[in-house]
């Protein structure tokens, strides 16, 4: 499950009910805008929480919440001008584990943020399969046909093509354009 907070505030009774009713095993969340003086995973019974929180400046935030039952940890691949958090999932049968990611990309990011996420990227793309979720606010981005109108978002397209990454998500999120996305490098994950 995947969603954009826009502030958790006063949500976090919802989000857990929904997270309880539906059966997550994982759930992403962006732009939390919380700080170190918030404490949800005193609440979270089952979960596993790994929270990363934007540096210096107020808003963003990303999270991840794992079942309890999963063997997860923390891949250390950020770096704090970038909004991204990754989480290595074991898989079955002691195959490789699997890289769970979830980035904010904000609007206003400058090309050097940008190349810090694209090597992230490329550094856990080299697992056999890998899930990716989140806001990356490039909505001059054309899914269908793999296009886009600005330099950046064109250069986005160019990571996404050279790690081999599927973009599943084809319904609008906002203002027209799918802006939550979901990227595998797996056909057999869609």
């Amino acid at each position: 499950m995947y969603t954009n907070a826009s502030s958790m505030g006063n949500k976090e009774e919802e989000l857990e009910a929904t997270m309880q009713q539906e059966s997550c095993d994982v759930v992403t969340i962006t732009e939390m805008w919380w700080d170190d003086s918030h404490d949800w995973s005193a609440a979270m019974g089952g979960y596993r929480l790994f929270r990363r929180y934007r540096q210096s400046r107020r808003g963003g935030g990303v999270t991840l919440c794992v079942r309890d039952s999963l063997y997860s940890l923390e891949l250390k691949v950020n770096n704090n001008k970038v909004e991204c958090l990754w989480i290595g999932i074991k898989g079955k049968a002691n195959k490789a584990d699997i890289p769970v990611g979830v980035c904010y990309r904000p609007p206003n990011q400058d090309d050097e943020g940008d190349e810090l996420f694209y090597k992230q990227l490329a550094d856990v793309s080299k697992s056999p399969a890998l899930v990716l979720v989140g806001n990356f606010t490039l909505p001059d981005v054309c899914w269908k046909l793999n296009t886009a109108e600005k330099r950046q978002s064109r250069r986005f397209l160019e990571c996404i093509e050279d790690n081999f990454l599927l973009q599943l998500v084809n319904d609008s999120t906002r203002g027209g354009a799918p802006l939550g996305l979901l990227f595998t490098n797996r056909v057999t994950m869609k």
